[in-house]
């Protein structure tokens, strides 16, 4: 029998799925215009995410993002042969503007596996950012996901 699902496309903003046994597989549309589905046994939340009231914007890392994918490297195309150490120092680059340093890592050695809204990360045990609480086994593995651009 199939496990569950929950489909966060039409999710606003940057998260992160942890992979972790809960019987529930996570999906997200990634891959640019290839509109790729692929899921992960886990739980999700967004992470870095505001809205300014004075002058009504969304502030998160998302935008960046996505305008990164679908600039003059990938075109929208998606990345989905993967990223490059380039594409990582641009990621880290945009995260660490959200203050996320402390928390996440993106997997090396996983770059292949990685393409636009779903890169395969390592997440800290952190002091700095106390969000994620009980794991007893660091680093965890997880995606760094965000609305896909196409």
């Amino acid at each position: 029998m199939d496990k569950p699902q929950i489909d966060i496309w039409d999710s606003v903003g940057l998260g992160i799925i942890i992979e972790f046994p809960t019987g529930i597989m996570i999906s997200n549309q990634t891959g640019g215009t290839a509109c790729l589905h692929p899921k992960i046994e886990g739980v999700y939340f967004p992470l870095a995410n505001d809205y300014s009231e004075e002058t009504r914007t969304f502030l998160s890392p998302e935008i960046e993002l996505i305008r990164y994918f679908e600039g003059q490297k990938y075109g929208g195309s998606g990345a989905i042969h993967g990223i490059d150490l380039d594409d990582v120092a641009i990621l880290t680059s945009i995260l660490s503007k959200s203050g996320l340093d402390d928390l996440r890592e993106i997997d090396l050695e996983k770059l292949s596996e990685s393409h636009e809204a779903w890169i395969k990360i390592k997440i800290n045990k952190t002091n700095g950012i106390n969000l994620i609480k009980g794991f007893e086994q660091y680093p965890l593995n997880g995606i760094l996901t965000w609305s896909n651009s196409d």
